[in-house]
This record gives structure tokens, sequence and C-alpha cells, in this order.
């Protein structure tokens, strides 16, 4: 047996903090308890003074991605081993098919891309066409591999943008089949106009990327998506909410009871529009993705709404392209690869900006970063606690532990890092996966090829509560 005691933390759930030891055998947590005994040849790690949490979850990356004409330099090995690095131990990346190509295709594709992975991960799979095949197709990958989240782009005109048909089609086979369909929300016709009106008037630069995109492109597309979901009576997901107006929408709907769920980026807490303006076209190019960093006040926003529960999950959107990449828009902003790193730095960032400034708890902090993705993508309680029987992914957090962050230091294979210069107080000291250490005080040890795919069972709780809903609200023929 391969045992590891991890000794004189604190260890932090979601629910409560407690003062216990943590005994991993066989990749698996076997007890969690005061004062427990190691078992024989048994690795001691010890934890005193720090905390022993979840290992995080980021349920939006993008790894070896082929988007916009090239593919980013992360690949799953890489990309995986620097979210190791950073407490992250499991991630959700996405299959986006092309247009016409069969889902199943694309699956195999990336699943194979997958095979060199460091960590734990799984995939929602996008829906950017429609026919007999992709409702096929959604039902196997449901059914045999364990895929119980779709994705649908509402921008990117001419490429994968999924039109309303498409979604009431795609969310109806996602009801029956007990899957989450998940958004990203921008109005694809407005965001192609602005841009057109944009370079119309000589702003080609990267400062042209969010004055196409303002906060009503990507709000509307939100409220849209979310009323289909409610006439259709299916839950859903909404990514990377980056503006104030999307918040306060995602809101309104779950304070009339609807089952809606909102995702913020680290980078959306903590980044503002002004790098846009930047004279310098690499720095200002390297922060362009979708949707664009806003005005300050959004920050606040997010935050107010995460901590209210309107935001239930953090992610990174990881999606890493070089200098020389992003040059391809050197005289067209719209040409430049959308993409920005942070799975090493999403939940260093949380803490600092969130638990150390008041704003969320320990036990909030391990919500938003782990348990409550978990829960939405049915991998609870294997994921996201620190319970026996649940997986040996933990992380072992230093509060006093101090790290300035840099593309110089960074395990990603990224030129840049949109948290240069931020130094963060709390930071892991350990992260372990599968109950091995992987990595320890600054050493990364991942290995290629020791993540495993996660399959996710469809028909999560929520399910179970919108078909009760929607039994005693159907519709009755009046007798005449």
């Amino acid at each position: 047996m391969k045992s590891l005691l991890i000794r004189g933390g604190t260890v932090v759930n979601a629910d409560r903090e407690q003062r216990a030891d943590v005994l991993c055998v066989n990749g698996v947590i076997a007890e969690v308890g005061e004062a427990l005994s190691a078992p024989m040849g048994a690795t001691i790690l010890e934890a005193g003074g720090q905390y022993v949490m979840p290992g995080g979850i980021d349920p939006h990356t993008h790894m070896n991605f082929p988007f916009m004409g090239t593919r980013t330099v992360d690949d799953f090995y890489s990309g995986t081993a620097a979210g190791l690095a950073g407490g992250t131990t499991s991630i959700i990346d996405f299959v986006i098919p092309d247009p016409q190509q069969p889902l199943m295709d694309a699956y195999r594709q990336w699943r194979q891309w997958a095979e060199v992975a460091a960590s734990d991960y799984s995939f929602h799979v996008a829906i950017t066409w429609w026919g007999e095949s992709v409702h096929a197709d959604m039902g196997t990958l449901v059914r045999e591999e364990g895929v119980n989240s779709f994705k649908h782009f509402m921008a990117y005109k001419n490429a994968i943008m999924c039109d309303d048909e498409t979604l009431v089609n795609s969310f109806r086979r996602a009801l029956a089949l007990g899957a989450m369909p998940t958004v990203h929300a921008e109005n694809g016709e407005l965001v192609f106009l602005l841009q057109q009106e944009m370079k119309a008037q000589g702003i080609t630069g990267p400062e042209g990327h969010p004055l196409s995109r303002p906060p009503a492109v990507e709000a509307e597309a939100a409220q849209r998506a979310i009323a289909i979901a409610d006439v259709l009576n299916v839950p859903i997901y909404v990514v990377h909410v980056s503006s104030a107006e999307t918040a306060e929408a995602i809101a309104r709907a779950r304070a009339r009871g609807q089952r809606v769920y909102g995702e913020v980026l680290a980078g959306h807490l903590v980044v503002d529009d002004s790098v846009y303006r930047d004279p310098r076209f690499e720095f200002a190019a390297a922060h362009v993705m979708s949707p664009p960093f806003r005005a300050k006040g959004h920050q606040e926003a997010l935050w107010r709404h995460l901590q209210a529960g309107a935001l239930q999950t953090t992610a990174t959107d990881h999606c890493t392209f070089c200098a020389a990449q992003k040059a391809a828009g050197r005289l067209d902003f719209s040409k430049i690869p959308n993409g920005t790193g942070g799975v090493e730095e999403r939940m260093a960032v949380l803490w600092d900006a969130g638990v150390n400034s008041g704003r969320l708890t320990p036990s909030e902090f391990v919500s938003v970063t782990s348990a409550n993705a978990a829960k939405l993508f049915n991998l609870y309680p294997r994921k996201g606690c620190v319970a026996k029987g649940a997986d040996a992914d933990l992380v072992v957090w230093d509060p006093a532990g101090t790290k300035t962050f840099s593309a110089a230091s960074q395990h990603s294979k990224g030129d840049f890092n949109i948290f240069e210069g931020r130094t963060v107080t709390g930071v892991p000291s350990h992260t372990i996966s599968q109950g091995t250490v992987v990595f320890a005080q600054g050493e990364l040890r991942a290995e290629a090829g020791a993540g495993r795919y996660l399959k996710r069972p469809a028909f999560g709780p929520q399910f179970t509560a919108l078909g009760r809903k929607a039994a005693l609200a159907a519709p009755v023929a009046v007798a005449r």
C-alpha cells in the first residue's frame, strides 16, 4: 500500500474547519481525524500552521486548443502541470468540434491529446452545429463517455457561433439526457457589427477589442440564454461572467427561483480594461480575451455577486498564445487569438484578494475553487471535499507564504502572465494528486500521463428538482 499521512494541519471543507490529520491510502482518503497513526512505511507530511483543503477544480480551460488559425502553447501536460503547481488537481476542458464535424470524432481527438495530462481531467463538449448526428452523439457522450455538460458559443460569428435554433434544440436534448447546458454569452451579431465599425473608424489596435464587446453585448446574450432555459425548464451555467450587468441578470433569475449558475475568472476579478490602452502592442494584445477585461467598477460588482452566491465557481479560461501568435492581429485586433493564462495563479489570487481582504472565509474559498464545481458537474463527493472515501487530491496551503507572479518563473509555456508583478500572500506549499505529492515547496514533480479521465454521471440533483417542478406545472387541456 502507498500511504501518506498529512499531520498537524487545519482541514478546511466548504462547510467547516477542523484540526485533523488526513491519511491517504492508494490514492483515496482513508481517514480524517485527530492524532492518526501512520501505517508502516507511510510518508509523513507535516502541515502545522497550514490549511489542508481539497485540490482546486478549474472548470474552464483550453489546453492544446486549435483556434483562430493557431494552437495554444500549453498542451495537456504543461497546462495541468502548471495547475498542480498552483494547487489545482482537476480541470474540465472543452472538446470543440468544427462546424459539421461529428461530435464523437472531435471527442476522440481531444481524448488522445489529453493522454499526457499530469492531473485528472474531464470535458465539456461544444455544440457548434445541429443535425441528427449531433442529437445522437450527445446521447452517446452522456451514456457511454460520462460527459454531462455541453457548451454553446453565442459569439464568434461565421465560425462556431450557435443561433437560437441550435440553442433550443441542444438545450432540449441536454434536458432529456440530464446534462448541463453552458453558454459563452456574447451577442455574436453585435460583436461582428461593432468590430467592423471600430475598424472603419481607424481603431485597429487592441483597444478596439473591448469597444467591440461592451457589457451590454454580454448581458443581452446571457439574458436570452437564461430565458430559453427558463422556458425549457433546464438548468444553465454561464461561463466567464465579466460584467456587473451579466451578474445582475443571473442574480435576478436566481431570485425568481430559476436554476442558473455563474462562473467568474480570477482575471476578471482583479484586472481592468486599462491594459488595452497600453502603448505596447505586445502587452495590450496579450490581454485580448473574450469577454474582455472591464472598467474598474465591474470587479467590485463581481466580488459582491461571488460573495452573495449569484456566482458559484471560479475558473481561468486558461488559453495561452505567445507573442508571435498574438502578432497575427497587429493590424487588425479581430485577428488577435483570444486567450490568457491563469491556471497556476487562480487559487493564490482568490486567496489573496478574497480571503486576505475579508471578502471570503477559508470555507467559502473552498466552495468557489472546488466544491461548487464538483457539485454542479456531479463529481462530488469524489472531488471537492476532504472526507473519507474521496480522492486524495489535496492542497496544503501556507497562509503566510508569499509569491510574486512572473512569466519568467511560471510553469506554463506561455510567455506572458496577466498577473505579472503581483505579490500574493497565501500559496500552496504542497499539492497532492491521487495520494502522491506532485508539488513540494516550489519543486514540481508532475508526471506526464498520470492524470485520469473523469466520467461524470448525468442527472445531477438539480434535475430531480426540476423534474418535480415540471410535473407540478404540467399543462392541462380544458375539457369543453
